[in-house]
Order: C-alpha cells, then structure tokens, then sequence
C-alpha cells in the first residue's frame, strides 16, 4: 500500500521520500527512497525527513514488537522450548502526531480484526492523526482492498472494493482537500 500511495502521490506532482524495508516491489520511479531494515531505523529516517514534510503517510507498523535480546548467532534449533522477549517498539506514528506542526498532516494505518472503526478513531485520536485510513487482514498481500477513512472533523468515508493503486490516489485526494481546509475538513 505504501508503494502505491508513493506513486500516487508523484503522479499527483508531490516530492515523495519513501521509507521502506527491503522488498521484492518495484520501487516507484521519482520517489526518493531510503532504505531501513528494522522499526528502529525506520524511527530514525521518519524523524531526519519529518520536518521538510507536508504529510507523513504511515501506511504500516514497522512492527508492534521487537526481541528485547538480539542474538549474535543462529540459536540452534533443539527439543527444548523456547521463549523470546519482546517489548513495544517506539511508535513512529504517535511520535509524530505529537510532534506535526500545524503546516503538518499526520495520516495513519489501522489494520483491525475487530471493531474496526471503534478501534481505528480511539487510534486517530490517541495519535493526535489528520486521517485513519482503517481495513482488515484481507488487505494484506491483496491488490482488491476496501478501506474506510475518517478525519476528526468528519464522518466515516467507506470506499468500495478496488486495487490499492485506485484506492491510493483517492487517498491521496483526500489528503490533498484536507491540506487545502487546513487539517479542518
């Protein structure tokens, strides 16, 4: 989805930096891309290039949890159990709703298997977000998506089934109308 919001967003005349893991996706042509490959530098790319931009789009969670432990070495496989640690990852998304000037849009991601809108408006307001852009876990590894979008100042949008790549330049509209009311939609 990142990738298609990405070249929507050019297509649409914006300046993209994309920050992205390592992928098998063609990266899109005209973006600036910076590469990272864990959630803490992924926190580390969004927070050098958050102050030249006009909108942070998250599209997804690095990931909701990290190994409190790394291991230097493969940890052979036995018959004993193994537990891991975890703990949260810093959570780029609140960090930069905290954190937008009132020239800054803030738009997030919120995958739900439950309650979808109740979760993803407690998430916009939380996160102090312009715009929750909510869906299932039949988004993932789907071109047809069906989302649902809610700004603080208006009600829930639900757009129809469509690629992501339809569903991303609508995106990228709406973006564009809530920029032009001034984060008042």
């Amino acid at each position: 989805m990142g990738y298609a919001l990405a070249l929507a967003a050019i297509k649409a005349g914006h300046k993209v930096t994309l920050v992205t893991a390592p992928t098998n996706l063609r990266l899109p042509a005209g973006a600036r891309i910076v590469c990272v490959e864990s959630g803490r530098e992924m926190f580390v790319a969004v927070k050098k290039h958050f102050d030249r931009c006009d909108c942070l789009i998250m599209a997804a969670a690095a990931a909701d949890y990290t190994p409190v432990k790394k291991s230097k070495v493969k940890i052979k496989k036995s018959n004993k159990n193994l537990v891991i640690k975890l703990k949260p990852t810093v959570d780029i998304l609140k960090w930069a709703g905290k954190n937008k000037k009132k020239n800054q849009l803030v738009v997030g991601f919120a995958l739900e298997d439950k309650n979808l809108r109740l979760n993803a408006e407690k998430k916009l307001k939380e996160k102090k977000l312009d715009m929750i852009i909510a869906n299932t876990p039949s988004a993932i590894g789907s071109d047809q998506i069906c989302v649902e979008i809610k700004t603080p100042y208006r009600r829930w949008l639900k757009l129809p089934q469509a690629s992501k790549t339809a569903v991303a330049k609508r995106i990228i509209a709406l973006v564009e109308n809530v920029r032009k009311a001034g984060n008042r939609e």
